[in-house]
């Protein structure tokens, strides 16, 4: 037997053997037997979790947007076909590290520590995979795991921090070797590579005696997007469908978003467009300084949106394989299989890229899920459910209990029934805390139901810094689900606002994330919270002391050589 050209760092071919020793598995995984178990042991379903990293629902055909007609994702959809597509599944903080936190401990990032992309999760805090090693389960994380610290799974390849999308580098498990101590490098896309990994954890490695519990991750189609070379000529010929409110919204955001009479919409969030003078797609992508703003954004985002479709092309392709794989060694359908992306992403929307926000495009998670044995084949649900509930629901399918250390609960009924208990939450808590990091996004937090969502903008760093303007935001994604109208100041919605601050309130105390550990943030919360008449002046106040920090930045100091 052989694996896959590109397993190894030459390219070369290896074989099992060498394959294992390399792993550092020993003698009794190479004599682990070779046959295959048709279904999973006992009553027991095998669970298979795939993430890609950025994968937004606005590019999975299934979820019929604009980008749909250009069929992205053929192989994801039939997950859709043949399971249950979740309408609103959301993260709890639209950032990489957070949202992994949040899955594997089920747990809200206050409650984690994960607050942001320099948070870890320590090997005895990774609730699920202990609770599924503890219920039998052959364990074993693949791919991106942007956690820092030692996966705590039967067998882990993981990407160190981003990884790379060509030539990458894996962290394999090897007994008696710390942490990233066992490297195995690699040749071609990661994509590839991935799937190899984990095709050949199928065949060669997992305890077969064992269902199996698998987190099979891609680095795709993270930014800095970088297909494999035979995507480049995929879509070269189409104008991508644009989002109308990629060029007109005058009634979106707040003062917290453009500043008092739009005067901070240079500095606040990423564009597409030149709007944004620190970063926008057109430095990238749209370089040729005679074309007029309108021609260069067009331009800027045609590239930008092949470039992300291209990764996700290579994703679906290699589920082609995985999946071919499932059906042919006869586990396809005693599989629970669950696609997600760790979060959403702008495509253009707002003129905003990347995640982070609070708007749909980078709060929804798509969210698709196949067992035949008791999913409907083509339902849906509108049932509101967050990632914090993904470690609860997959446990529920093998059987175990949520454990007292999830804030998460299971939404498996949900899956099987279509119908939400009546117990079951009305809304989605948000919390983003990186302020004005990476994006120029600022800090916020908020609720989001079936018809509203409600964003409060504190916008400082936890010690209180670096203020820019308090705002609220209302939409009613009713009669606006684009979320271009922000109806927070309308008196007939006064009622509404009152009721989501009041349920904003009341979320944050129920999940511990009430900032007592941030006394000077939360001054700056307390002070906006009512937004009244002195609260108001004071945010517009910020707004102009901001657009003078912008045009006159302090010098940056010289650094003393001589001390390096």
């Amino acid at each position: 037997m052989t694996l896959r050209r590109g397993i190894t760092g030459t390219g070369k071919m290896q074989s099992r053997r060498d394959f294992l020793k390399l792993a550092g598995l020993g003698a009794a995984a190479a004599l682990a037997p070779r046959f295959s178990h048709a279904a999973a042991v006992g009553d027991k379903p095998n669970i298979l979790f795939i993430m890609s990293d950025d994968h937004t629902s606005q590019a999975v055909g299934a979820y019929g947007s604009r980008l749909a007609k250009l069929n992205p994702t053929p192989v994801i959809d039939t997950l859709a076909k043949e399971g249950m597509l979740f309408e609103n599944a959301f993260c709890t903080n639209s950032i990489c590290t957070p949202s992994r936190a949040s899955i594997i401990t089920g747990q809200y990032s206050i409650a984690n520590g994960v607050l942001d992309l320099g948070g870890s999760i320590a090997p005895e805090n990774q609730y699920l995979a202990i609770e599924m090693r503890k219920a039998g389960y052959c364990t074993a994380m693949v791919g991106k795991w942007h956690l820092k610290k030692e996966p705590n799974f039967d067998y882990y390849s993981v990407l160190p921090g981003q990884g790379k999308y060509h030539d990458p580098v894996f962290r394999e498990k090897a007994d008696g070797k710390p942490f990233g101590r066992n490297v195995v490098k690699m040749t071609g896309h990661s994509s590839d590579r991935i799937t190899d990994i984990t095709l050949n954890w199928f065949k060669n490695i997992r305890d077969k005696s064992k269902p199996f519990f698998l987190m099979h991750h891609y680095k795709a189609p993270h930014d800095m997007f970088d297909n494999a070379r035979r995507y480049d000529s995929y879509l070269e010929d189409v104008d991508i469908p644009e989002p109308e409110n990629l060029w007109k919204q005058p009634r979106f955001g707040s003062i917290a978003t453009r500043g008092h009479n739009d005067e901070l919409l240079p500095y606040i969030g990423t564009s597409i467009g030149r709007r944004n003078l620190r970063r926008n797609y057109t430095k990238s992508y749209a370089r040729d300084k005679s074309l007029s703003d309108a021609a260069a954004k067009r331009l800027a985002y045609n590239v930008y949106l092949k470039k992300y479709l291209r990764c996700v092309k290579g994703v679906d392709d290699n589920l082609k394989r995985l999946f071919e794989y499932l059906r042919k060694e006869g586990l396809m359908d005693n599989t629970v299989i669950i696609y997600t992306g760790d979060q959403g992403f702008m495509l253009g929307e707002h003129d905003y890229m990347d995640k982070r926000w609070m708007y749909d495009e980078s709060h929804r998670m798509p969210f698709l899920v196949r067992y035949p044995k008791t999913i409907k084949p083509g339902s849906r649900t509108d049932a509101i459910v967050e990632n914090v509930d993904y470690g609860p629901t997959m446990l529920d399918f093998a059987g175990i209990k949520t454990p007292d250390c999830m804030q998460g609960a299971s939404f498996k009924s949900i899956c099987e029934t279509g119908r939400e208990p009546a117990s079951w939450k009305k809304a989605a808590y948000y919390r983003y805390f990186m302020h004005m990091a990476h994006h120029d996004n600022p800090s916020h937090f908020g609720i989001r139901t079936k018809t509203h969502k409600l964003i409060f903008y504190y916008g400082c760093s936890p010690s209180g810094a670096n203020q820019t303007p308090p705002g609220w935001e209302l939409y009613d994604l009713v009669k606006d689900p684009k979320e271009v109208v922000n109806v927070y100041d309308d008196p007939k919605y006064a009622k509404i606002v009152a009721e989501l601050k009041t349920q904003l309130a009341a979320l944050r105390k129920k999940y511990g994330d009430t900032d007592e550990k941030f006394p000077a943030m939360k001054k700056v919360i307390d002070e906006f919270w009512d937004y009244g008449p002195a609260a108001r002046k004071r945010a517009i106040e910020i707004s102009h002391e901001m657009l003078e920090r912008k045009k006159n930045p302090p010098p940056r100091r010289r650094r003393n050589r001589k001390n390096k």
